[in-house]
């Protein structure tokens, strides 16, 4: 019964992928599962072995490249709080180091200056650049380079 050994060696590999995520073991599974079929048709040990090495061949040069870089992407759409990072705003009330208050998409949203030296005038133009929590962390428009 050569093919359960495959197909009990691809379960394993496949339970080590998912505490690892190293994409290889995953593949090698998926090769094991190539190699019980082939060994279920009644192939023996060499051609087990030949479909084993070219299913995993083939995941390692095709598939994880391209599992590498679809999670290498950013996320084409920001929601939440992430969505407001880099957008402008209006101070409503002075920006210290500690607080103020800024209009932000429409709304009024807690702030501080990312600057601990600076203050930022009522009025001023500012970007967010970071939500911290309620508090959105802005640097005035015309300090930016």
């Amino acid at each position: 019964m050569p093919w359960f050994v495959w197909l009990f060696a691809a379960a394993a590999l496949g339970v080590v992928e998912f505490f690892t995520l190293t994409l290889v073991l995953g593949l090698m599974a998926g090769a094991a599962l190539v190699a019980a079929v082939v060994a279920g048709v009644g192939i023996g040990l060499l051609g087990q072995l030949v479909a084993f090495g070219v299913a995993l061949a083939a995941g390692v040069l095709v598939i994880r490249p391209a599992a590498l870089r679809q999670m290498a992407r950013a996320p084409l759409v920001r929601e939440g709080s992430d969505a407001l990072i880099g957008q402008r705003a209006e101070v409503t009330q002075e920006v210290t180091a500690s607080r103020g208050l800024i209009r932000l998409s429409g709304e009024e949203w807690s702030a501080r200056a990312l600057d601990e030296t600076l203050v930022i005038p009522v009025g001023a133009l500012v970007d967010v650049m970071e939500i911290e929590g309620a508090t959105a962390v802005v640097h005035p428009r015309d300090l930016l380079p």
